[in-house]
């Protein structure tokens, strides 16, 4: 599998080195794994903080899985449209950290429980609510970085065209 392949679409070899060169590739996938680490932990921290039984509504996934989408699409505004990133930025902030953060497995998992559990309208509000405002953090984070870096934009032009 290329590093093209595990971070995106617009992701280029010569982002990296060499495609396929085993350093490139080595430090892509080393990016990735730093960056999972940070990102179970800090799942993992979240759940602590919010613990639930088995059957009961799993508010933990539901903030992690939406301060990452928010999160995510901050990022790619800053990576893509912002500055000139790092070469292992994006493998690691995106794919490591937010891809560790963040969780399917744990979202699909605690719907089943809430079905086990008997409770098939609680499971229809967790996943509606997960996709909902999993789809809406990431259009308002792109919406409110975009803002952002223009005013900051618009106020660098401004304070250079009085110096």
């Amino acid at each position: 599998m290329a590093s093209e392949d595990v971070v995106g679409s617009d992701f280029r070899p010569g982002d990296v080195g060499p495609a396929g060169s085993r350093r490139s590739e080595g430090a892509v996938l080393a990016a990735i794994a730093l960056g999972g680490v940070i990102g179970a932990e800090s799942r993992y921290g979240v759940a602590l903080l919010m613990p639930h039984q088995p059957g009961a509504f799993a508010w933990s996934t539901l903030v992690v899985n939406v301060t990452g989408c928010l999160l995510i699409g901050a990022l790619m505004v800053v990576l893509l449209e912002a500055v000139t990133p790092h070469r292992l930025a994006r493998p690691f902030l995106g794919v490591g950290v937010l891809g560790g953060y963040t969780t399917f497995s744990t979202f699909a998992m605690d719907t089943q429980d809430l079905l086990r559990a008997d409770r098939p309208g609680a499971a229809l509000a967790f996943v509606g609510l997960s996709l909902a405002f999993g789809a809406l953090a990431v259009w308002a984070a792109t919406r409110v970085t975009r803002l952002l870096l223009r005013r900051r934009i618009a106020r660098r032009a401004a304070t250079a065209g009085h110096a």
